[in-house]
């Protein structure tokens, strides 16, 4: 049965083009293309789509006003369409707060090399999409953000013990949610979230805008901080360094792996590499199986792994293929993967330390 496929987007370009991009996929069918959101309540009712790919910035009604209220009176998967803008970006974030899936930036249309490659990123997206656990919003940013669990009480192990994490399809809020429970003294944190140039600024500062922690995005040949953590550049891998006795970052422009540059695999096997067993992988939500290979080098190189479960995870894909591949130790729903951490760490982090 094909992914039927409603396309809004107030662009008559930009809905021909994905048009043609998604109707050229043998899985996936155009039941629809709207202009607006108000001719797309219509047509949702009428050919009951499977996925929706929504413009963020349309007349009429405001992407993220009609993506609010679809989240709430009929929750389907949403892939948004973004412009590559600071405002784009920041609209993006916050669309993913609300309940779309993932987003897609919108095609370059004068560029015809590499269309091939946005075809299927865009195909790949929607399938992710069509397989995603959509679930009611949780409760509301503001009020989570007095949530954090209470302090390491170890200064051995925020010091020098660290966590790394990689995430895909459905990471933006995984990741927030799980940063948002760290407290003030945690290890430094690394994160490999797949998401384009342009947008991985936008996502940093909005996380540190509502966590405990400091939260940036990684420059290269900064010192890794307790209490900070630094998220891949969407042009770069992230890679765990050392320098003397200090845990640095590495940015690198090396060619994708699986595809994605930032990869997961990259940064958890720099991180096998460098700080062995202290460190704490942890994979997340996401489409694919990046991650998996690396979080294996670091169980092999003694770290302890976690994997959000099924039940929790919007797309079952990474943390299947881990768990499948034997590179994890535990496994547990999101809201309590960040306890699941601290505990670990609070119980064995010093007696990991003795190198």
């Amino acid at each position: 049965m094909k992914i039927k496929v409603l396309i809004v987007d107030d662009s008559a370009l930009i809905r021909s083009v994905m048009k043609e991009i998604i109707g050229s996929q043998p899985d996936m069918e155009v039941v629809g293309v709207a202009p607006d959101p108000l001719v797309a309540r219509e047509l949702i009712k009428q050919t009951n789509p499977d996925v929706l790919t929504l413009d963020v910035e349309m007349p009429k009604m405001d992407g993220l006003d009609f993506l609010e209220k679809l989240m709430r009176l009929r929750p389907m998967p949403v892939v948004m369409v973004s412009s590559l803008t600071e405002r784009g970006s920041e609209i993006t974030m916050r669309a993913l707060e609300l309940g779309a899936v993932d987003f897609v930036t919108k095609p370059k249309i004068s560029i015809q090399t590499g269309m091939r490659e946005y075809t299927e990123l865009i195909a790949d997206k929607i399938r992710a999409a069509a397989k995603a656990r959509i679930s009611a919003r949780s409760v509301p940013t503001a009020e989570r953000a007095a949530g954090a669990l209470p302090a390491i009480r170890n200064p051995l192990t925020s010091s020098e013990k660290l966590i790394i994490i990689g995430a895909s399809t459905g990471g933006t809020e995984a990741i927030r949610e799980f940063l948002m429970q760290m407290p003030s003294d945690c290890p430094g944190i690394l994160i490999a979230q797949h998401m384009p140039e342009g947008f991985t600024s936008s996502f940093a500062r909005r996380l540190d805008s509502l966590c405990k922690i400091s939260v940036r995005e990684a420059a290269g040949d900064e010192r890794i901080l307790p209490g900070h953590a630094y998220i891949a550049p969407g042009h770069s891998h992230l890679l765990l360094g050392r320098s003397g006795a200090n845990y640095v970052t590495r940015i690198e422009q090396t060619d994708p792996v699986n595809r994605h540059r930032p990869s997961v695999d990259v940064l958890f096997r720099s991180a096998a590499l460098s700080a062995g067993k202290n460190a704490v992988g942890v994979i997340l939500t996401g489409m694919g199986k990046d991650g998996a290979a690396g979080m294996l080098d670091m169980k092999n190189a003694g770290s302890y792994n976690f994997a959000q479960d099924e039940a929790s995870c919007v797309v079952f894909g990474m943390p299947r293929e881990a768990i499948a591949l034997g590179a994890t130790h535990e496994v547990g729903p999101l809201h309590a993967l960040p306890g699941m951490v601290l505990n670990y760490l609070a119980t064995h982090g010093s007696r990991a330390l003795r190198v």
